[in-house]
């Protein structure tokens, strides 16, 4: 009688037993060309272009080099570029908490809506977002006339190329953080709230500490988006050298004008901006990997 009684516990134990994954079975020459593939597309397509830019970088020798970077038009470029980046990334990082925190923690109505605008930057070209900001807010557009009567520049000035930034990096550090979010619910938050922490100490010493590798990776996302974008800036820039040529664009100056040496160069610098990004990238996935598991 009581084998009886354990069989039917043992079965339910071994329905609700988790079960390890099968080991891969394909054959050794199959593995080897699936890596030999892989490896052929990473050489291919990103060491040797990262090598042709610095190679052609440095042809013409390390004064020519820093030549290039330190020149007006260069000095501009870069320097308008870190001032994009140091605008949109802060406003990006509160606005994706924003909008993380109301979507993951309340219930409201336009939910849906939110989601679908934060989205709107990935589904459309980064030209027409351009192309938009230019009917609204050029001389012949929505809001040109009224601004230009009050003396505001937008496009092809410096606040044109903030905000078509904005627009193609929106996205980055909301869509990271709503993922994250929701799966860690809402219960310690109203675990605060009933223990009597306020709004603001609940974000502070709760929500943040819970979320920082993820707001951090979406902060770097949004950065490395704002360092390179090209196709939004180039149609509200005007391409004007010195005021409001970002390197991307600078870049495309030099080599349409046959300085090839000079665009690798900034080129290069960009590439450079690019590896450190990947660097603290994988640093901060690893990061938030051991965290995990030292939580578990």
């Amino acid at each position: 009688m009581a084998v009886e009684l354990a069989a039917p516990s043992a079965v339910m134990a071994a329905k609700t037993r988790p079960v390890s994954p099968l080991p891969l079975t394909e054959a050794r020459a199959a593995r080897a060309a699936l890596i030999a593939v892989a490896l052929f597309f990473l050489v291919v397509f990103l060491i040797v272009p990262l090598v042709v830019v610095f190679v052609e970088a440095l042809r013409r020798g390390f004064g020519a080099y820093f030549s290039a970077l330190t020149e007006p038009a260069a000095r501009s470029a870069i320097k308008l570029t870190v001032i994009t980046a140091l605008i949109v990334v802060p406003i990006n990082a509160l606005f994706g908490l924003a909008a993380a925190w109301a979507i993951t923690k309340f219930e409201f109505r336009a939910k849906n809506l939110l989601i679908t605008l934060i989205d709107l930057p990935f589904s459309v070209s980064p030209v027409i977002g351009g192309m938009v900001f230019v009917l609204l807010f050029g001389l012949q557009g929505l809001l040109g006339p009224w601004l230009a009567r009050h003396g505001i520049a937008i496009v092809f000035a410096v606040p044109g190329i903030i905000i078509a930034t904005l627009f193609v990096t929106l996205p980055f550090v909301a869509r990271e953080l709503i993922p994250l979010m929701q799966k860690q619910g809402t219960q310690q938050e109203e675990a605060a709230l009933i223990l009597g922490a306020s709004g603001w100490q609940t974000l502070r010493r709760v929500t943040l500490p819970n979320i920082k590798w993820g707001l951090l990776y979406g902060i770097l996302l949004c950065n490395g988006r704002a360092i390179g974008e090209f196709g939004a800036v180039a149609v509200v820039s005007g391409h004007i050298i010195g005021q409001t040529n970002t390197m991307p664009l600078h870049v495309e100056v030099l080599y349409n004008d046959y300085a090839f040496a000079s665009a690798f160069a900034v080129a290069s610098l960009l590439t450079l901006m690019a590896i450190a990004t990947l660097t603290i990238k994988t640093w901060l996935e690893w990061r938030a990997g051991v965290t995990r598991t030292i939580r578990h």
